[in-house]
């Protein structure tokens, strides 16, 4: 079989799992997960994460952004002028500009506020930017961040961090078939069956953080999700059966002796 890769803004990668750089016990940790994921882009939160400071740990000590893409995100924020600073400063620290938008409406529920969203993506699109934008399962939503200038749709499963799995397969099909920029699943896996489920959908890949870092064993986790994902992704390229209301047998009935 053919190397079965995805590309976003112009740049190509084999692996369709992306990991985040919070929760962790340690760095350590991280990056043992991070290799056992198999992820080649990891998500950082540049207002939580030290990725500058050489006087305390640094990430980069332990996931080496030349081998590993770094997609800064904007966590944390609560309107667009926020996002659009941090990531700003992102650029200026380490000159990234494929990055993570997210902008959120409240604390409880951590859905995003779209209108801040559209208006953030509007700008950073301007300036340069190649936004990767979290996002409600909203098709129509999703089609005026990619006018925008979003480079990929991101929309949630489920709440951050809630490992609800996704709630509404519909939605997300439907933000696929209408979308011509990728479609990641991002928020609310919670386990490998979920991210099966979201590429069996015709998702380009997933996102996640906390079904990882939370688990029992991280590493392990890391390493069920990696081939949870490649088998959600052969199984939606092999093109499911069709379901029926009823049994059909899969030796005929007629001839039997």
């Amino acid at each position: 079989m053919s190397a079965d890769q995805w590309s976003v803004a112009g740049r190509t990668f084999t692996s369709r799992l992306i990991v985040g750089t919070g929760k962790y016990k340690d760095f350590g940790q991280n990056a043992a997960a991070v290799e056992a994921s198999g992820a080649e882009i990891v998500t950082v939160a540049v207002r939580r994460v030290n990725v500058s400071d050489p006087a305390a740990p640094m990430l980069t000590d332990f996931i080496d952004p030349g081998k590993i893409t770094y997609l800064p995100n904007t966590a944390g924020c609560f309107n667009a002028d926020d996002a659009i600073r941090t990531l700003r400063l992102a650029r200026e620290a380490g000159g990234w500009d494929l990055v993570k938008l997210e902008v959120l409406g409240e604390a409880k529920t951590l859905y995003p506020n779209m209108r801040e969203t559209l208006e953030a993506t509007e700008v950073l699109a301007k300036e340069g930017f190649l936004p990767m934008v979290y996002c409600v399962d909203d098709p129509i939503a999703a089609k005026q961040l990619e006018d925008a200038g979003a480079v990929a749709i991101m929309p949630l499963g489920a709440p951050i961090g809630s490992g609800l799995g996704i709630q509404n397969r519909v939605t997300i099909r439907l933000i696929v078939e209408g979308a011509s920029v990728p479609v990641l699943v991002d928020a609310g896996v919670g386990t490998a069956s979920d991210a099966a489920v979201a590429m069996e959908l015709g998702c380009d890949g997933v996102l996640m953080n906390t079904a990882i870092a939370e688990a029992r064993d991280p590493i392990r986790m890391a390493r069920a999700m990696k081939l949870a994902v490649e088998a959600g992704r052969d199984s939606y390229l092999a093109g499911r059966m069709g379901q029926r209301k009823y049994a059909d047998p899969s030796s005929p009935l007629a001839g039997l002796i």
